[in-house]
C-alpha cells in the first residue's frame, strides 16, 4: 500500500515539472464559460522559447476549468490545444536532438495525463515540425496540433540546416 502512494506522488510530481524545467508565460486569459459563484472556465494563451534552438518561440492556447475542481486544481483538463510556434531571430542550435524530443509539458490532470510539446525536423524542407498533444498511460488522446517553422536567412546570416542537429 505505502509503495502504491510512493508511486502515485512520484507520477504526480514529475508530470508537474516541464521539459528543461522551463515555465511557460502567460500571454492573457479570456473567459468562455461564466459561473455564479466560482471563478469562470477560460482559455489561457501561454509563451515558451525552445530551450535547444535559440530565435523560435511558441505560443499554445489551453483550456482552463473553473468551478470548485478548477480552483483546487484537481480538475481534468481537457485536451485541445492549439499550438503556433515561429522564428523570431537568427536560429541557434545549442545541442543535437532527436526526432520527437520534449520541448515542454505539464500535468493536466491530478495524476495521469500531461500536455506535451514535442520537436521535430523535416530535414528535407529545412523546416523544424512542433506537435502537441496530450497522452495519458491507458488511453491517450488523438487531439493534437501541429506548427512548423521553416529556417529562414534573418539579416545576413544562412540558417543552420537542422539535419546537420539530428541525432544519428
Amino acid at each position: 500500500m505505502l509503495a502504491r502512494i510512493a508511486l502515485v506522488l512520484a507520477l504526480v510530481a514529475g508530470g508537474a515539472t516541464g521539459a528543461l524545467a522551463q515555465e511557460p508565460d502567460l500571454i492573457f486569459k479570456k473567459s468562455t464559460v461564466w459561473r455564479a459563484l466560482t471563478p469562470d472556465d477560460k482559455l489561457a494563451v501561454y509563451g515558451i522559447d525552445d530551450p535547444l534552438v535559440e530565435g523560435v518561440a511558441c505560443h499554445y492556447t489551453t483550456p482552463e476549468r473553473g468551478g470548485i475542481s478548477g480552483t483546487f486544481g484537481v480538475a481534468e483538463e481537457v485536451s485541445d490545444i492549439s499550438l503556433s510556434c515561429r522564428q523570431i531571430g537568427p536560429v541557434t542550435f545549442k545541442q543535437r536532438f532527436g526526432q520527437g524530443d520534449v520541448v515542454f509539458s505539464e500535468r493536466r490532470s491530478l495524476i495521469f495525463k500531461k500536455m506535451q510539446i514535442v520537436r521535430g525536423c523535416d530535414a528535407k524542407r529545412n523546416t523544424l515540425v512542433y506537435m502537441v498533444y496530450s497522452d495519458r498511460p491507458i488511453e491517450g488522446s488523438p487531439k493534437n496540433s501541429t506548427s512548423t517553422v521553416p529556417l529562414m536567412p534573418w539579416g545576413v546570416e544562412t540558417p543552420p540546416k537542422c539535419g546537420d542537429w539530428l541525432k544519428k
